[in-house]
């Protein structure tokens, strides 16, 4: 379907909004983003000449990134489009333009995943702060977080079951008819069900370079190498990540591995691998903020979908809207 075309702002939306609003983040991100790049990636969606005019990708893109920045739902996104006027503005809807509805919304979050253009996305806005000279490079910092599911977690056998043929904990049998992709952790002797959001945050800037999700039952340390840019002069992470062999995968990569250990019955740590490991976790204390703010400022304490690709995109949409948030505050007014 073609797309619609939405009218320029009328002298009514420019005058509402000279006398309603100061200078704030839209305003400033719609300065500061090349949002002609960014339409450009997801420009071909809904684009067929055939059925009713859909809305231009890049006011949904908008939409869509307001939702994160806000904590909204799909309903309570398309309410604040119809009711408020910085919503309206930074889209791109004039007053009398009716505003897509949550199933519209909905749809069209799901579609960004085909052909990864979430992941699109997510890099394009990367590219652009890198541009800006954003992406320090000092260090990588490196972490895992669990999300509960968005179901309510399927009853546990009350006997123990055997390891799968393929050698994985048991627990990841135990699946849920409505979310299948959710799995079974433990964590600090309680168990978790739902999935595992991993990042790679630039150090120093807070910007988050490398974003996935994985089921809840997948091991921190599986992932790690694909957090790591490649570019980073070091990489911080804690005991989970640490391996010899990846400490001299990041060493021939002149990456500087500061991993955190962990003794075992056979070996100890001693009091310089201790205060060792207190310097690390000082360095990489910074990523623990950004799992904070997921959960608290930007209400996703508990996954919003199901399914591993809708959470995924969820996500990266997460991460894109809080780099961008994140450039508004770098870049000088």
């Amino acid at each position: 379907m073609a797309h619609r075309e939405l009218g320029q702002l009328s002298l009514a939306d420019h005058l509402v909004a000279r006398g309603t609003r100061s200078k704030g983040m839209l305003d400033r991100l719609g300065e500061l983003v090349d949002w002609a790049a960014v339409g450009g990636i997801v420009g071909g969606l809904h684009a067929s000449p055939y059925g009713a005019p859909s809305y231009p990708p890049l006011m949904m893109v908008k939409a869509l990134l307001l939702q994160q920045w806000y904590g909204l739902s799909d309903p309570g996104l398309e309410e604040a489009l119809n009711d408020r006027l910085s919503f309206r503005r930074f889209c791109g809807l004039a007053l009398d333009e009716p505003a897509p509805d949550h199933v519209t919304l909905n749809r069209f979050r799901n579609d960004l995943r085909v052909d990864r253009l979430d992941e699109q996305l997510f890099a394009e806005v990367g590219a652009q702060l890198d541009r800006r000279g954003l992406i320090l490079r000092r260090g990588t910092l490196i972490d895992a977080s669990l999300i509960p599911a968005a179901v309510n977690p399927p009853a546990r056998p009350k006997e123990p079951l055997p390891p799968d043929p393929d050698g994985k904990p048991a627990s990841r049998l135990v699946k849920s008819e409505r979310d299948p992709d959710a799995e079974w952790a433990k964590k600090g002797g309680k168990r978790y069900f739902g999935y595992k959001v991993h990042v790679g945050v630039d150090q120093h800037s807070g910007l988050i370079r490398r974003a996935l999700v994985t089921g809840a039952a997948v091991a921190d340390t599986t992932p790690a190498d694909a957090l790591v840019c490649g570019d980073e002069a070091a990489v911080f992470a804690d005991a989970a990540y640490h391996t010899h062999a990846r400490e001299a995968a990041l060493r021939a990569r002149n990456i500087q591995p500061h991993l955190m250990r962990r003794g075992n019955k056979h070996h100890a740590l001693g009091d310089a691998e201790r205060a060792r490991n207190t310097a690390i976790g000082k360095h990489r204390g910074p990523v623990e903020q950004v799992f904070g703010r997921t959960k608290t400022t930007y209400r996703w304490a508990r996954a919003r979908c199901r399914g591993l690709a809708r959470n995924t995109t969820h996500f990266l949409l997460l991460c894109t809207a809080m780099n961008l948030k994140r450039m508004a505050a770098l870049c000088p007014a």
